[in-house]
């Protein structure tokens, strides 16, 4: 049976990413899972591979066209992504940022024309994506216009069996609750329900979190549970899907570790980043829902404060790739 095709991609110059790249590759049984496509600037590799200790001495393709891979070896598509100019480390540089964007948007391309089946990054860092020409709002936003993706798109954070989504993402606080509405409430339940079935999950179980302190004390400290969430979550259930709440977000993922639920759908951002990263920082996986292939990432950043030091721990990268191996080999 075929292995899938995974894009690597080395990740922010000035962090950790290109390190920790390297350490995911030079693992043996990664190159045996999957036929891995290294994607990147061969300065950045070299620094990676400097930093990390180790060689990865991949085959060499020198197009899209030409891709060849070999059993147990890594293969690589080299990009001219720096232009010359040098690795800053611990900084956000419009360098790094622009290599960056250009491996993202290679390996969204490789992806839609089938050539890989996956794509796993290292570590960005958004500023410096955004100085290297990133126009919208993160690099899920720009690869679902890559991708010509209309509709709802959300990032999954993922720490051992337990998602979590998120009705409201990059955005300030103060426009939250006029973001949550009935609509992107199912959207957000839908997206993660699909995305657990294509992962192997038969009948996901998800929480719908409230928004409110106490979710709401029945009106008394806002009505977004009575008035949207709670109406949201019978209508889901009357379309066959396990979804309940809402729930108070201070007990929520309590249940949720304890094994009650498969997901958690969270109103806004650090509602179910903090507790998700508090659960398992080092082995937290971030899933880009609603594109056409599993794009996914460490929960971790670039990490700038720890860059060059060898001391990148590679576990949450470790699980994002083999969540994409298990999605690419289903969807194929």
């Amino acid at each position: 049976m075929a292995r899938p095709r995974i894009a690597v991609l080395l990740g922010d110059a000035g962090g950790v990413g290109p390190e920790m790249a390297v350490k995911l590759l030079a693992r043996a049984a990664n190159r045996h899972a999957a036929e891995a496509l290294l994607i990147g600037d061969e300065a950045i590799l070299a620094d990676g591979e400097r930093v990390a200790g180790v060689a990865l001495d991949p085959v060499r393709c020198a197009s899209l066209d030409a891709l060849r891979f070999e059993p147990g070896r890594v293969s690589m598509l080299a990009l001219d992504g720096l232009h010359g100019a040098p690795i800053v480390r611990g900084q956000s540089t419009e360098a790094a940022g622009r290599a960056a964007m250009r491996a993202l948007d290679t390996a969204a391309g490789a992806a839609r024309r089938g050539l890989v089946g996956a794509i796993v990054f290292a570590p960005l860092n958004k500023h410096a994506l955004r100085l290297g020409g990133l126009q919208q709002e993160d690099e899920l936003r720009h690869l679902q216009q890559r991708f010509d993706v209309p509709g709802f798109v959300c990032e999954f954070n993922i720490t051992g069996g337990l998602w979590t989504s998120r009705v409201t993402s990059h955005v300030p606080l103060r426009e939250v609750a006029t973001l949550i509405t009935g609509p992107a409430v199912a959207d957000a339940v839908h997206i993660i329900d699909r995305a657990l079935r294509q992962a192997g999950v038969a009948k996901p179980r998800i929480a719908v979190s409230a928004l409110n302190p106490h979710a709401g004390d029945g009106g008394s400290i806002g009505r977004e549970e009575i008035e949207v969430i709670e109406p949201a979550v019978r209508a889901l259930q009357a379309q066959g899907l396990d979804a309940r709440g809402p729930y108070s977000p201070d007990t929520v993922f309590i249940a949720a570790r304890r094994g009650d639920f498969d997901a958690v759908v969270s109103m806004y951002h650090d509602q179910g980043q903090i507790a998700m990263k508090l659960m398992g920082f080092e082995r937290g996986v971030t899933l880009h829902g609603g594109l056409p292939v599993p794009v996914a990432t460490s929960a971790s950043g670039s990490a700038y404060d720890i860059a060059g030091r060898g001391v990148a721990n590679v576990e949450g990268l470790q699980a994002a790739f083999d969540l994409c191996v298990r999605m690419a080999a289903r969807t194929r």
